[in-house]
């Protein structure tokens, strides 16, 4: 993208890209998200963590309306102040992979097995872009540059079982660029690939943010890679928002016993070895979800207060935290 593109995005696009405004998804009669808020401000990182089963990325499927019809969505979902949830299927047609493109955890099976790689970013840019063929095949090669695929005009004709599954990824990433998005959400990216090739993927989209100007979404279990990626933090338990700050200030200062929690089970790189503290227990079933707070019966510091659902309040500057307690120990030493 050129810098006079991101210049003009910037120029016309409010500070909060992407409101999220209680937000409520259920299977049945199952939550999955339970009154959620969120904003993303225009070319920030974000990243989103918590175990497996806390809603994190049913949160951006319902909000791009990629949910099964089994789904219930509820509440509102604005880009740009533009409203998504109820949308005409084709006004999501044209802001998926246009205005919002997602990169899922596993590749190959996000792309098409009976179709050239080439073939598939190319019908991305003639969907999103209005490109000919000519123009679209041009665009594409220096998309596989950008992203680094070596010898791009050869691999640009394979399929997707002949690339391994870091330069799978990486296709998976041009195809998401090739609209140009305001907002690029990537899903657990790296899940299923090694240290070395995650280094590279993680490196590549900070790459493109930056130069592009683009927001970015990080969904991950890896506190490691949001800690590096990202300038700001929300932590999803159970369905809910239970903190979110400053990524630096989360880190140094963290609020919430969950948080606490997923930081001691944390290994340190260096100083001496130490036992790791996991949280007991597991993520409740949305079908058996505790009255009040829903991390009450893993938490370590719950109090009689705790069986009151606490709401998501503002602790410090820009820190936001979901707890009864978090006052009283925010204060102790």
């Amino acid at each position: 993208m050129s810098a006079s593109l991101a210049d003009r995005k910037a120029a016309s696009t409010p500070p909060d890209l992407v409101e999220i405004r209680d937000l409520v998804v259920t299977f049945g009669d199952q939550p999955a998200v339970r009154g959620l808020d969120l904003t993303l401000r225009r070319g920030e990182a974000l990243g989103i963590v918590g175990e497996s089963g806390c809603g994190k990325s049913v949160t951006w499927l319902a909000a791009l309306g990629l949910l099964p019809p089994t789904a219930t969505v509820e509440g509102s979902v604005r880009l740009a102040g533009q409203e998504l949830l109820g949308a005409a299927p084709a006004t999501l047609d044209t802001l998926r992979g246009g205005r919002i493109a997602i990169i899922f955890q596993d590749p190959t099976s996000s792309l098409n097995p009976v179709h050239r790689v080439g073939t598939q970013v190319r019908e991305a840019l003639r969907l999103h872009r209005g490109m000919d063929h000519r123009a679209a095949a041009a665009e594409a090669l220096r998309l596989f540059d950008l992203v680094g695929i070596p010898d791009s005009r050869r691999r640009v004709d394979l399929y997707p079982h002949e690339l391994s599954g870091g330069q799978n990824q990486r296709v998976m990433i041009a195809m998401a660029l090739a609209g140009q998005p305001d907002v690029l959400i990537a899903d657990e990216p790296t899940t299923a690939l090694d240290a070395t090739i995650q280094a590279q993927i993680l490196e590549l989209l900070q790459k493109v943010q930056r130069e592009t100007g683009m927001a970015l979404v990080l969904i991950s279990h890896d506190l490691g890679v949001v800690a590096e990626l990202c300038q700001r933090v929300g932590v999803m338990y159970a369905g809910r928002m239970v903190e979110m700050a400053e990524a630096s200030q989360l880190f140094a200062h963290p609020l919430h016993p969950y948080t606490k929690g997923l930081l001691a089970a944390l290994p340190d790189l260096s100083g001496p070895r130490r036992r790791l503290v996991p949280i007991q227990g597991s993520v409740p079933e949305p079908g058996a979800m505790p009255a009040g707070c829903a991390f009450m019966p893993r938490c370590p510091d719950q109090q009689r207060q705790c069986t009151a659902l606490p709401a998501l309040r503002e602790l410090a500057p820009a820190h936001h935290v979901a707890c009864v307690r978090a006052p009283i120990m925010r204060a102790a030493p």
